[in-house]
């Protein structure tokens, strides 16, 4: 399954703040978007996602096969972690949460509650939940915050395997995953010459779903 997106314009607040992107990821393959801060890399991820609408240009894109991870977690506080993992099982109707649990070592966590975690557990937690979507394309904004560079290097494996099953990944990072089989995107000649490069101006920030 591949990830064709061919002259998007994107908005935020009303006003465009990418215009003209395009570009091609096939299975297997990651894309790394770069740019400054502000730049519109978290608008483009959610209007991929479906999360924010296009001004025009289009993606082709199978349906219901994108999860989104944000800037925040997204967890439910009250609730332990496999519960949240198992929740989210049950909404993507997965086989299980084993791979998951595994793939960020969460094993001695599981009866801990998510709003107990610490900010690295969190974000652990929360990443662990992509693996569980069964979804072909993940997009992923700024994954490795909060993580030290053992659970960065746990997280770089993860999408290497997904990227091995045939799945493809639209990262916004600023570091160096260490993905043999990624391209980077800068997305600073995309921008609208009226948007200033401040984060502050971007509503989705503190919004997060999958």
């Amino acid at each position: 399954m591949s990830l064709s997106v061919e002259n998007l314009s994107c908005t935020r607040g009303g006003l465009p703040v990418l215009t003209g992107v395009t570009f091609h990821v096939d299975p297997g393959e990651a894309l790394i978007l770069r740019g400054p801060n502000g730049a519109g890399k978290t608008t483009l991820l959610r209007t991929l996602a479906g999360l924010a609408p296009a001004l025009f240009g289009g993606i082709a894109v199978s349906e219901d096969s994108i999860a989104y991870s944000g800037h925040a977690d997204g967890l439910k506080a009250q609730l332990s972690v496999a519960e949240n993992l198992r929740f989210w099982a049950d909404v993507f109707r997965a086989p299980g949460i084993d791979a998951a649990v595994d793939a960020f070592d969460l094993g001695e966590l599981m009866d801990r509650r998510a709003g107990n975690l610490s900010a690295g557990q969190k974000r652990r937690l929360s990443l662990a939940r992509m693996l569980v979507t069964g979804r072909a394309i993940w997009c992923m904004d700024e994954p490795t915050v909060s993580l030290d560079s053992e659970n960065v290097a746990r997280f770089a494996a993860a999408v290497k395997q997904h990227l091995s099953n045939g799945g493809l990944a639209v990262i916004a990072t600023h570091i160096d995953l260490g993905l043999p089989e990624a391209r980077a995107l800068d997305i600073a000649p995309f921008m609208a010459s009226q948007i200033e490069t401040d984060p502050s101006d971007d509503p989705f920030l503190a919004e997060d779903t999958l």
